[in-house]
């Protein structure tokens, strides 16, 4: 468990440095180049999802809370709004318009879409820290950026290709869930 932990801390604490705005980015750039920095950032990246993973199989499941009976199927629903969000971010749309952070509010349905199909410890600890982490990283990001100017209305096929490209992603993950996480997310 405490492998799974620091890999959550890890990759919270790389995404708090830019978010909180120290000083602490432009000094490591200002000090190492932009693009060694990037290199730095994108290892540890991969380190902190390695140590996710590692720690998530390593870790023996031990029961804390038992998960409603429906639970599964609305965190099937839920998780189709998480996809279509989390691609939010990349072309003009209407849903940044609702929005601030389309994706990570994706990010905190994945969690709690999780947290409603899975009551036990390693579900908690993951899905809760990438929850929470989401939550404090859009605290950052407003302190950060101050008032949100909203942007202007978009084109509807622009919000029609996102809800197609998030519809394929949800397909795609619902196939390979089983394979990738031992887990059918539709039984």
């Amino acid at each position: 468990m405490l492998t799974l932990v620091l890999g959550i801390l890890l990759w919270s604490f790389l995404h708090f440095l830019p978010a909180a705005d120290l000083g602490i980015r432009r000094n490591l750039i200002s000090r190492l180049g932009e693009n060694p920095y990037k290199g730095v950032f994108a290892l540890l990246m991969v380190l902190s999802i390695y140590l996710v993973y590692r720690g998530w199989t390593a870790t023996i499941p031990v029961a804390v809370y038992p998960p409603p009976v429906w639970g599964r199927h609305l965190a099937a629903l839920i998780m189709l709004a998480a996809f279509i969000l989390f691609f939010a971010p990349y072309p003009r749309n209407n849903f940044k318009r609702f929005l601030r952070h389309p994706q990570l509010t994706g990010v905190i349905l994945w969690g709690a879409a999780h947290l409603l199909a899975n009551g036990e410890s390693r579900s908690l600890v993951l899905f809760g820290g990438f929850t929470l982490w989401a939550v404090l990283e859009i605290l950052l990001i407003n302190r950060r950026d101050g008032a949100w100017k909203k942007p202007g209305p978009a084109s509807m096929k622009n919000d029609f290709g996102l809800v197609i490209a998030g519809l394929l992603a949800y397909a795609g993950m619902v196939f390979a869930h089983g394979w990738l996480f031992g887990v059918n997310p539709l039984a």
